[in-house]
């Protein structure tokens, strides 16, 4: 699951790489695309760094060929002596984004303690695993937490949103409902929520819960707060 969300996450961010391609790199793209269905579109294709290998991202997903574009390997590639997986490495790296781009304006925020470490979430208020990470962060302090309502599950979800958005008190009625279950009342105000599901669709995510840490990097699907604690902190050390 988490390999087509993130895979969906970074499809968008390699654009830009095109415009720098080599000679080289720009003819094994015309092999590659002249090779495959009409449709398929390469995104970019790079040296990877290793091998004598080019990365090629098409849809989304990297894969590798060789200099004259006469095999595509699918899969990650691991080093041996140290056991990373460059793949993912390079995955995480290209689904970066700038924290401070966020409109965070335009999610729902909650803080605790003295609020120093910070991240933010799109969820939905009918996801399951959403609602499992909500109670995770029920014992987390020293946070602040920006919540964007990103309903792309059911009808329903834009309903609870809206409800959320225009509460008195919107942290405590999106826990009221995330992790009590007590249902928001419904309610009439102007919300962001178009324009979040807009942003969302911007930066490729494709499943809730998705975070995204003040370094920019970003995990898709439920942690526990262990693992949230961990990455907090690396973020805040610059990895």
């Amino acid at each position: 699951m988490n390999k087509y969300l993130l895979a969906g996450a970074v499809a968008a961010l390699f654009a830009f790489a095109a415009c720098a391609e080599t000679a080289a790199e720009a003819d094994l793209r015309k092999i590659i695309e002249a090779s495959m269905n009409k449709d398929t579109k390469v995104d970019s294709v790079r040296e990877a760094g290793f091998l004598g290998l080019y990365e090629v991202i098409i849809g989304g997903e990297i894969v590798y060929t060789d200099r004259k574009g006469n095999y595509l390997l699918v899969g990650d590639v691991v080093e041996t002596k140290t056991h990373k997986n460059l793949t993912d490495e390079r995955k995480q790296k290209l689904s970066q984004i700038r924290f401070s781009d966020l409109p965070l304006d335009m999610a729902v925020k909650q803080v605790r303690g003295n609020g120093k470490r910070v991240f933010a979430t799109f969820e939905d208020p009918n996801c399951g695993f959403c609602k499992k990470l909500a109670k995770e962060m029920q014992g987390m302090t020293d946070v602040t937490i920006y919540t964007f309502l990103y309903p792309i599950l059911t009808p329903d979800s834009a309903d609870k949103s809206k409800a959320i958005w225009c509460a008195k008190d919107q942290a405590k009625a999106w826990n009221d409902w995330m992790v009590h279950g007590t249902e928001p009342v419904a309610a009439k105000c102007d919300t962001p929520t178009d324009k979040v599901v807009a942003l969302g669709r911007k930066l490729n995510i494709r499943g809730t819960p998705t975070i995204f840490f003040v370094d920019g990097s970003r995990v898709p699907g439920f942690i526990p707060a262990a693992q949230l604690e961990q990455s907090l902190t690396k973020a805040a050390s610059g990895g």
